[in-house]
């Protein structure tokens, strides 16, 4: 049965993901608690040093601070699995309803900036890869370096100065908008870190094609239909693209797992509610609960995501469906 089950490409890829969040889990359980500090002394700040010592154990055993780490460990688990993410001291709200209310902002922001860094690093890495070593294929070169190093707090604080300063366009001065409160505020208030975050990730995107469509069109098959009269736009998009389809769609799966796992500083820049910026403020106020259940939330999100990513590559290459 168990042998059976490893064969299974698929089951391997879930037990292998189950695998993950479970370390995942501990990880981030074991460091939250090596930081200095806990909840008690981050919520009341130099009040906390005029605690009795009876008045600390009590606000101990509230947060159960006073029990052993694999106690409070598999408690927290424990209560994972019936739906209980915690509750956040700070919102005054449970941490799922945070979540909730994060994620959705999130995810937002991950779609469009993949969207903006497809439709700017496919067509860029084919262009360059068209002619290696041309001008053209300096300039795809240059703008994949420049979207590799432009840091994206930089580039989001000089747009949002430029842009608020002399246009005075600056919707994220406004409180957050959800798509089906205020759709047109909303997309104003996207625009700009997606411009940001798809920069970035556009440059791996573009190197990723363009040494994909280079290997592609090396190949004899590609001769071959160039020797038929295969029109060239044809032969660029159903044999060449098509066939490169593959690393492209794993470099995508990646960096939209990574956006989903919330871009901390774009989201604090712009002042977004997602999850990045959840984990943030938990992290601050030492909030175990928050912190533990979103980093969770988000590590199962990029595992989905990778596993949409595999069965994907069996919808593409033939080849990846019979192995």
């Amino acid at each position: 049965m168990f042998r059976q089950i490893l064969r299974n490409s698929v089951l391997r890829r879930i037990l292998a993901a189950l695998g993950t969040l479970l370390g995942v889990a501990i990880f981030v359980f074991l460091m939250l608690r090596a930081i200095p500090g806990d909840q008690i002394s981050s919520g009341l700040g130099t009040e906390a040093a005029a605690l009795t010592p009876s008045q600390r154990a009590a606000l101990e055993s509230y947060y159960g601070l006073d029990q052993p780490l694999f106690v409070q460990f598999f408690s927290w688990l424990g209560n994972i699995f019936t739906g209980n993410l915690g509750f956040s001291s700070r919102a005054q709200t449970s941490v799922l309803d945070l979540t909730a209310a994060a994620l959705p902002v999130t995810f937002e922001l991950a779609i469009f900036s993949i969207v903006i860094a497809l439709a700017i690093g496919i067509p860029l890495g084919m262009l360059s890869a068209s002619k290696p070593d041309s001008f053209r294929d300096g300039v795809g070169q240059v703008v994949g370096l420049a979207g590799l190093s432009i840091p994206a707090f930089l580039l989001g604080t000089a747009l949002l100065a430029i842009l608020a300063s002399s246009f005075g366009f600056n919707p994220n001065g406004q409180a957050y908008a959800t798509l089906f409160e205020n759709p047109l505020l909303n997309l104003q208030q996207m625009l700009l870190p997606s411009i940001v975050l798809g920069f970035g990730i556009a440059a791996p995107i573009m190197r990723t094609t363009r040494t994909a469509v280079l290997e592609i069109r090396s190949n004899d098959f590609i001769r071959t239909a160039r020797a038929k009269g295969v029109p060239p736009r044809r032969l660029q998009v159903r044999h060449v693209l098509g066939n490169a389809l593959v690393p492209i769609v794993t470099m995508t799966g990646l960096q939209f797992g990574y956006l989903l796992g919330g871009a901390v500083v774009v989201e604090q820049i712009f002042s977004l509610p997602g999850i990045g910026r959840q984990v943030l403020l938990g992290i601050q106020q030492k909030e175990y609960a928050l912190v533990q259940s979103t980093v969770l939330v988000i590590a199962l999100a990029f595992v989905i995501v990778n596993l949409l990513t595999d069965l994907l590559y069996r919808v593409i290459d033939p080849r990846v469906r019979a192995a």
